[in-house]
């Protein structure tokens, strides 16, 4: 079986998380849109039914409260007790007004009726009827027998409308709102109907329901009061075609919900039964409409899912491929994999790991190698530094860079001491074995001596040298510590090596820039061997009285600075260092014999300088005779020095002066038109000197002198310039000023203008702008 490379586990890791929200979101989406579908479809109808009901019983509770005007007004009563014959018109003609007065548009009242079996009679809209003469008598009577003083009752319109020719409603049922008469009596012999055509119930609803959405009201017993179907007025609930309908028991709740079949198909039927006629309110809806707007859903959530699944699979591919890219380059670069071959389905990792396990081996053995040219480099640092070779800045930076830096911070007292080893001829080795005995020796003292106590011991010229240091200030106790460390040194190298060694100890010191002071003390202190004997101790300070070996090292560094500032022209540096020079040379204390040495040697060395730069002596010399032997003649310091500086360096600077003037003022030119043209830029010294092809401290020292400004004070005194300028010529906002002439920020620039022109720069402006334009010659 082949194993998958990591891209494509890779890849079918990414598609797989990204295809699983994909996958559930979409699930999750439809099945809760097509569940608040159900719940809002459901919401709505359940509003709807509360509207239709609110308005029909509006209607209702209207119509009641006008038959109870009727039924309790003086005109019925006194109507009651009358057989309402010819002679009672006027009371007839009354009555008939205020059945008139309670049918109105709003109503839907299509006739009110009033009958009276005590009396006989029967008035409606189409005029007064005997009772017993009419056609439905019997049928009329019977609403008597109501149970109620007040109730609602679908009757057939035939009942009321027998006598004429045809149905003036035009709906086959009425309902009609029966209250027995007389009220105020218990013996009950009349009764006033207020009819209401069934089909007129629409009406009240005052929707657009959709066929397939039906509303339905039913009665007390369940008998149809208002259906899409108007021939089904009148039918049980049964006849609409419902074949579990649970309302007709009485036992469910005021309103709910509940599902039945209606012609084979699934309803969700959403009721409510009213309190006030005990009518039931249905709202019908289609579970097929309701899945058909959810199938829509699933189908627009398939298209989606399958978009995003393609989008997911292509993001897959291009994200892994883009990821897999550096660990490619990687297997390439390792020849793992070569372009234009295809790659074998192995664990890229594994072969990577190989590789970084081969990679670790050689760099364990490059930083054994390093180790060994680390130690090596140390080795030839501390050599310098023992040796004087190195200045003191240059040498505090070594000491950090090779971690000694804290070390010698901590130590408050410090000593050199130097091993030399002592051949006789009780040992068996010879003078061949020197350097493989200074190894061992230079071994056995890192080894006997704790690293926080001492620098790394180095070999220097038949020695091994190293520093002692200690944190103590006490020069007694830090004695004692040193002498019985060179001690045990002594006699373990003896008991191991069998070997006698010397050591010479320098006189304590405080700072470590006398360490080339002490490694000369201790080799001065060797020198008493030849007095004194081999394998002993020598400390400086049993030899030279405890005073310092005398540091007869020519000031080198000095002499370097005073030729470049003759070079330069500087007269007045130049003088300051010679006089340092002489300062330098003439505390030694040497005699007056011994001075010749580095006074000729900084002649010489001045004259060597003035050749190379193409100065004959002529030029500066004009005597006939030799500037050595003016200089043997002079015996006072003030002489000496007055003499090396008006015969002989004066002179020189004066030429080099001479020489340098066109240049300077070359190079001055040039720095002040780039500084014109480049203003508004990032400009620095040693870009300038970058472009000139000049030493930047050279190009600043001449521009000094040309100008009398430093070159950062140029610059900005040039930009002060064109800022007033701008103030008083443009409308620049001063932010922008302060952009353009490289200010960080416009508070910095107010502030360095302030400084400069004693107020700020809109004030500049504004002074700017009261003043007086200048009038041109012309005018």
């Amino acid at each position: 079986m082949k194993h998958l490379s990591f891209l494509s586990k890779l890849t079918l890791f990414t598609f797989v998380i990204s295809t699983l929200p994909v996958l559930f979101i979409g699930s999750f989406s439809y099945l809760t849109s097509s569940s608040e579908i159900q719940k809002n479809v459901n919401k709505s109808k359940k509003e709807l039914i509360l509207q239709i009901n609110s308005n029909v019983e509006h209607k209702l509770t209207t119509v009641n409260q006008t038959l109870n005007q009727v039924v309790n007004s003086s005109v019925l009563k006194k109507a009651l007790n009358n057989p309402l014959n010819v002679n009672d018109f006027i009371l007839y003609n009354d009555l008939r007004n205020e059945i008139r007065n309670m049918q109105s548009f709003d109503t839907k009242l299509e006739d009110v009726i009033l009958l009276n079996q005590r009396e006989n009679w029967m008035i409606k809209n189409s005029g007064l009827y005997r009772l017993n003469e009419y056609q439905n008598y019997e049928q009329l009577a019977n609403l008597m027998n109501v149970p109620d003083s007040t109730s609602w009752v679908l009757n057939p319109s035939s009942l009321f409308y027998s006598e004429e020719s045809i149905n003036v409603t035009g709906c086959d049922y009425s309902i009609s709102l029966i209250k027995k008469l007389p009220t105020s009596k218990l013996q009950k012999y009349g009764l006033a109907l207020a009819n209401i055509p069934a089909c007129s119930l629409q009406d009240f609803i005052n929707s657009e329901i959709d066929p397939l959405d039906s509303i339905i009201v039913l009665d007390e017993s369940g008998r149809i009061l208002l259906h899409p179907d108007k021939t089904l007025i009148g039918q049980p609930a049964v006849a609409s075609g419902f074949t579990d309908f649970p309302l007709v028991s009485g036992k469910v709740k005021p309103t709910g919900q509940f599902k039945t079949v209606i012609g084979k198909q699934d309803y969700s039927v959403t009721y409510l039964r009213s309190q006030l006629n005990g009518w039931t309110y249905l709202s019908v809806t289609s579970i097929e409409g309701l899945t058909k707007e959810s199938g829509k859903i699933g189908t627009y959530t398939i298209i989606v899912c399958a978009m995003m699944l393609l989008l997911s699979i292509l993001l897959a591919w291009l994200g892994s491929r883009r990821m897999y890219t550096p660990i490619e380059r990687l297997l390439n670069q390792m020849g793992l994999r070569r372009p234009g071959v295809k790659a074998k389905f192995t664990d890229e990792f594994q072969s990577i790991g190989e590789q970084m396990h081969h990679l670790f081996q050689s760099k364990s053995q490059l930083e054994k190698e390093l180790n060994q040219h680390l130690r090596q480099v140390r080795t030839f640092f501390l050599t310098k530094a023992f040796q004087g070779n190195i200045r003191k800045r240059e040498l505090l930076e070594e000491l950090e860079q090779y971690g000694y830096q804290p070390l010698v911070e901590e130590w408050r007292t410090m000593a050199v001491i130097t091993l030399s080893i002592d051949f006789s001829a009780e040992n068996s080795y010879d003078k061949k074995d020197l350097h493989l005995l200074l190894f061992a020796a230079h071994n056995m003292i890192e080894e006997l001596v704790p690293p926080e106590g001492r620098l790394a011991p180095v070999i220097i010229d038949h020695a091994v040298v190293t520093l002692i240091g200690s944190t103590e200030d006490n020069a007694e106790s830090f004695h004692q510590t040193l002498y019985a460390l060179t001690e045990n040194l002594q006699q373990e190298i003896n008991n191991y090596l069998k070997l006698q060694v010397s050591i010479g100890l320098s006189l304590p010191f405080h700072n470590i820039d006398k360490l080339s002071i002490a490694y000369k003390e201790s080799l001065e202190a060797l020198k008493y061997r030849i007095t004194l004997g081999k394998g002993i101790i020598i400390q400086y300070e049993n030899i030279n009285s405890g005073k310092h070996y005398l540091n007869l090292n020519y000031p080198t560094h000095t002499e370097n600075d005073l030729m470049d500032a003759i070079k330069l022209a500087d007269t007045e540096k130049a003088k300051e260092l010679l006089h340092k020079l002489f300062a330098c040379i003439f505390k030694l204390g040497l005699s007056p014999q011994e001075y010749q040495i580095p006074l000729t040697r900084l002649l010489g060395n001045i004259l060597i300088m003035m050749q190379e730069s193409g100065i004959s002596l002529n030029q500066i010399y004009h005597a006939n005779g030799s500037l050595f032997e003016e200089l043997t003649d002079l015996h006072i310091v003030a002489e000496i020095e007055d003499w090396f500086w008006s015969i002989v360096i004066l002179p020189m600077i004066r030429i080099f002066h001479s020489r340098q003037n066109a240049q300077y003022h070359n190079i001055s030119e040039k720095i002040i038109d780039i500084v014109q043209h480049d203003y508004d830029k990032d400009l620095t010294l040693e870009e300038c000197a970058s472009r000139l092809h000049y030493n930047a401290n050279y190009i600043s020292s001449v521009f000094r002198k040309e100008t009398q400004y430093y070159f950062s004070e140029y610059l900005a005194m040039y930009r002060f310039k064109m800022a007033k300028k701008w103030l008083e010529e443009t409308d620049m906002p001063i932010k922008d000023i302060a952009a353009k002439l490289r200010y960080n920020n416009s508070q910095n620039f107010i502030r360095s203008f302030r400084k400069q022109e004693g107020m700020t720069p809109g004030q500049y402006r504004d002074n700017a702008s009261s003043r007086p334009k200048a009038v041109p010659d012309d005018y």
